[in-house]
């Protein structure tokens, strides 16, 4: 049997090598920003992401973020995150989600705008937008 996981850190966050002053902007992530303040339509699918990488306030914490935008009728094709749970909020439209669990039941939703989904670590699932109005 394996398993895996992020280890638990000793103190309250990690600040990297590089980074001499820790303030407030330290866990602030502004990268986001644009897709708040409108922008073009939607007509691929896009993620933007929030992992270590772009966030290093993030290592240690066991969490990272990404945003999916979707045009309408795209999927995001069956997949799964083996270490950790994914947490879905729906800012616009409606989005067909759903899983399978160990004993292979099939679990499935249409979300309204403002609803937020969870899907259970390592699980397989999927989404998939029909309506962006």
């Amino acid at each position: 049997m394996a398993t895996a996981g992020d280890p638990d850190i000793l103190s309250d966050f990690i600040v990297p090598p590089n980074v001499t002053n820790v303030d407030g902007s330290f866990f602030t992530f502004t990268g986001l920003r644009t897709l708040v303040t409108g922008g073009q339509p939607i007509t691929n699918f896009n993620v933007s992401k929030v992992s270590l990488a772009q966030f290093p306030a993030l290592n240690g914490q066991s969490v990272s973020y990404a945003v999916l935008e979707y045009a309408a009728g795209t999927p995001s094709p069956p997949h799964t995150h083996p270490r950790a749970s994914e947490l879905l909020f729906l800012i616009r439209g409606t989005l067909q989600v759903g899983f399978v669990d160990t004993t292979n039941k099939l679990f499935t939703q249409t979300l309204q705008t403002g609803d937020m989904f969870v899907f259970p670590k390592g699980l397989v699932h999927g989404q998939s937008s029909y309506d962006l109005s």
